[in-house]
């Protein structure tokens, strides 16, 4: 094969080439608008360091995967089969792929908090497909034009390059733009590096946001916040779960609530609630079928009880301790006390539970939550809750124990405050990003979104759809896992010196 500088077949190649970093430089700046997608679908940063790595990753990173992408494909096929028009029509189709793959990919993320990948994706398909047969036809209209959208900007990209080449050879652009990448990518390593170093959550936060990011393990993080003794787990594999009184602490100068708003009936029934008993709730009564809760009883009734996740469950009914946001005696525990050194009833209880085997007789003038008996044999099962209270309406997504007090201390109650300074979990319907954090049976129960995430003291993990229930093969979220861990060690002193 003939590839002198003046023979047909080397010039070819040559303009194509220059052809094909014009075509990436704009399909690099499409690129960069999709990614916006995915920094939307968490929360910002919350310092100036934070905004500028956000800034530096996402001009360096969507940059080197569009780049890498392009060389994978586009650049081969320039070498192998230099023909410019069936080289613009292929690059077109192949770039029209990638960028519908990519959109599908941030829709995945901003939806449900992970991205796709190989071993999940005949089950995420599935998800998909079950959601694009609920679309109206106008949405689905909206996706095809988006389709065709890309497909044309590529022919209309591709060709005016292709056009335009000698005038586009004589501007300086590509040399500003190369140096400004590469400046991003050295820039945005450097950061992560240092912010990896010294534990810099507002950096290291986001590694996982944009797609083919940072790997890491999961071991090394439970060490680091004394979930996992390292010597214990070489020797015998065991995990330090003693919580002493000492280490538990309670907070000082809280807020005081008036608890003006009447009573709320808690009943947590021992047994899902039968289809009958169901249709006896009148019209006022909603139901939130993801109330992802403990299958382990006492985690669970603990969760409801104290607005806090089991972790803290051995030290404070060892102690027997009262909830801390109870400062006004406002908590009557009833029927089926399952913590005996609580008050069997409060005079005026503002809370009252009913743990039971059957709903009693209801009265339409009171305030309900009804939350059923979790069945299941993993760590956490999702359970229904059906209440007449509005709060819990336009919650979108999972739920847990613990979000029940939190929601009617604040919006109840009116004492955000207080409910902020003694519990841990969400308001139902406040939290855009949907996640939260538990503990039990040893094991760190976290979900953001749609993705469950169980971490075992020893490091093992899984990530569960909480939809269809699939396991989701990819990489740990391990900035996600150091942002749970502190919130579920929020209450939590330092051990004193021996």
């Amino acid at each position: 094969m003939n590839l002198t500088p003046h023979s047909p077949f080397s010039s070819k190649a040559s303009q194509l080439l220059s052809w094909g970093h014009w075509f990436t430089f704009a399909n690099i700046g499409l690129v960069l608008v999709i990614a916006l997608a995915y920094l939307a679908a968490d929360a910002a940063p919350s310092s100036m360091i934070g905004w500028v790595y956000m800034f530096v990753t996402w001009i360096s990173h969507t940059s080197f995967i569009t780049f890498c992408a392009f060389v994978l494909t586009v650049f081969p096929l320039s070498l192998i089969f230099p023909y410019p028009r069936h080289i613009r029509g292929m690059a077109a189709i192949i770039a029209t792929f990638g960028i519908s793959v990519l959109c599908l990919d941030a829709f995945v993320y901003y939806q449900h908090g992970y991205h796709l990948s190989v071993q999940s994706l005949p089950e995420i398909i599935s998800l998909l497909i079950g959601m694009i047969n609920g679309l109206s036809v106008l949405t689905t209209a909206i996706i095809l034009l988006g389709f065709i959208a890309i497909l044309s900007f590529e022919l209309i990209v591709g060709n005016h390059a292709w056009r335009h080449l000698d005038k586009l050879k004589s501007y300086r652009f590509p040399k500003y733009a190369t140096a400004l990448l590469v400046t991003c990518f050295a820039t945005s390593h450097l950061m992560h590096v240092w912010a990896d170093a010294n534990n810099y959550f507002d950096i290291t936060k986001q590694d996982n946001v944009l797609p083919l990011s940072y790997p890491t393990t999961a071991k090394t993080l439970l060490a680091r916040h004394e979930l996992l003794d390292l010597n214990e787990y070489q020797q015998a594999r065991t995990v330090r779960l003693e919580n002493a009184t000492t280490h538990f602490q309670i907070p000082s100068s809280l807020p005081q609530c008036e608890f003006n708003a009447a009573p709320v009936d808690i009943i947590v029934l021992n047994s899902s609630l039968a289809s009958d008993k169901q249709q006896t709730l009148n019209g006022d009564f909603l139901t939130h079928s993801q109330v992802l809760v403990p299958t382990n009883t006492s985690d669970h009734y603990f969760n409801l009880v104290y607005g806090l996740p089991a972790y803290y469950r051995n030290t404070i009914t060892e102690n027997h301790l009262s909830p801390i946001w109870n400062t006004q005696n406002v908590l009557a525990i009833a029927q089926g006390n399952p913590f005996k050194y609580l008050d069997e009833h409060t005079t005026d209880a503002k809370v009252n539970f009913y743990f039971t085997s059957e709903v009693p007789v209801l009265d339409d003038k009171n305030a309900y939550i009804i939350v059923e008996h979790p069945v299941g044999s993993d760590i956490v099962t999702q359970t229904a809750l059906h209440t007449n209270l509005p709060y819990f309406a336009n919650h979108k997504g999972l739920m847990q124990g613990t979000d029940i007090l939190v929601t009617l201390l604040d919006k109840h109650f009116n004492c955000r405050e207080l409910a902020a300074q003694t519990m841990i979990g969400n308001v139902s319907g406040n939290n855009e990003l949907n996640q939260g954090v538990n503990y039990s049976q040893g094991v760190l129960i976290t979900y953001k979104k749609d993705r469950i995430i169980l971490v075992n003291h020893d490091g093992r993990h899984k990530q569960i759809s909480a939809k269809e229930g699939f396991h989701i093969e990819q990489k740990m979220d391990i900035p996600f896992l150091v942002h749970s861990i502190k919130s579920l060690k929020k209450f939590t002193a330092k051990a004193p010196n021996p």
